[in-house]
């Protein structure tokens, strides 16, 4: 609607419509999260875990809303026939900009349970979002490093013991755990250092994906790969806001959680390495069709150019 405006005034009002997004959700979000800090009954925190999310949720619709308003960005998805709120998701991507989760808050809004991040233990005391992740269920990891377990044998096992009790509460309530395999933003340089055997992907890291399974093993169902590709070039969250992301590209495939990722990843070798070659599989397919959805774009650009 105001997209015609120029891109630095389209970023700043678009950088207060977030901020007032964020706070104005922020509040209730902190103040229902101390209601259920202080009422630790089952029911009562059931509740409250819903009406957080639902919340969330609706700081993602504004959010959408804001997109819509400012920016001409549209997400060509397919896939999403197979999904719904009302299953557990383990949820893949590829991570080349932080745009990407803008892109999947909106791709997946409302087809699977609100995404939840696993974060590590410490960021619970960053002020403020802290306590919001907590309220929002948010699960926080405690990882010890080798070095670490050689001088503290007693606390192996300890790690994975404090990520199910806090995953725990998902037993009951649907949910959407996300994860960048790759554990850090694609450039070409990153990928040029790891010598990648990807055409367009760094290399996937499967301890995280172990580690995730191995807490949330009987709750998480679905696997759900999602692939993005950004034909105008990887964008920077600058251009996001200023209204230059203006075509995304989102496929969504839903698989069964594979029977060989069930397992002792971190104590059985066999296990570990058919673990690895399984996903290594995997990514290559997702390169693959990274590349297939790059040259399809790149075919329409040409097409477009000569007429």
């Amino acid at each position: 609607m105001f997209n015609f405006l120029p891109a630095k005034l389209i970023g700043l009002l678009s950088l207060v419509l977030y901020s007032l997004n964020t706070v104005f959700w922020l509040i209730p979000i902190l103040l229902f999260s101390l209601c259920k800090a202080l009422i630790p009954l089952s029911l009562p925190q059931k509740f409250f875990s819903y009406l957080l999310d639902l919340m969330a949720s609706n700081w993602v619709a504004m959010n959408t809303l804001n997109q819509r308003l400012f920016t001409k960005m549209h997400i060509q998805v397919s896939g999403l026939d197979e999904l719904n709120e009302k299953d557990w998701y383990l949820v893949l991507a590829n991570h080349q900009s932080w745009v990407d989760i803008v892109v999947l808050q909106r791709a997946l809004h409302g087809e699977i349970p609100f995404l939840k991040f696993f974060l590590k233990k410490e960021l619970i005391y960053v002020p403020v979002l802290g306590l919001a992740w907590w309220a929002l269920d948010f699960p926080f990891m405690q990882r010890y490093s080798q070095s670490f377990l050689k001088k503290n044998p007693h606390l192996r096992g300890k790690d994975l013991e404090t990520t199910r009790k806090a995953c725990a509460k998902f037993k009951h309530k649907p949910v959407s755990v996300m994860s960048f395999i790759e554990g850090t933003r694609f450039t070409q340089a990153k990928h040029d250092k790891q010598k990648s055997p990807f055409k367009h992907l760094l290399k996937p890291k499967a301890g995280g994906i172990a580690f995730v399974l191995d807490a949330m093993g009987e709750h998480l169902t679905t696997l759900v790969d999602v692939t993005i590709h950004y034909p105008d070039g990887i964008p920077t969250f600058v251009d996001f806001l200023n209204g230059r992301v203006q075509n995304v590209q989102v496929e969504v495939h839903a698989i069964e959680i594979p029977q060989e990722l069930s397992g002792d990843y971190f104590n059985d070798r066999t296990h570990k390495i058919a673990f690895q070659k399984w996903l290594t599989q995997f990514w290559h397919d997702k390169d693959v069709r990274f590349e297939r959805m790059l040259q399809h774009s790149t075919q329409r650009a040409t097409q477009n150019t000569e007429k």
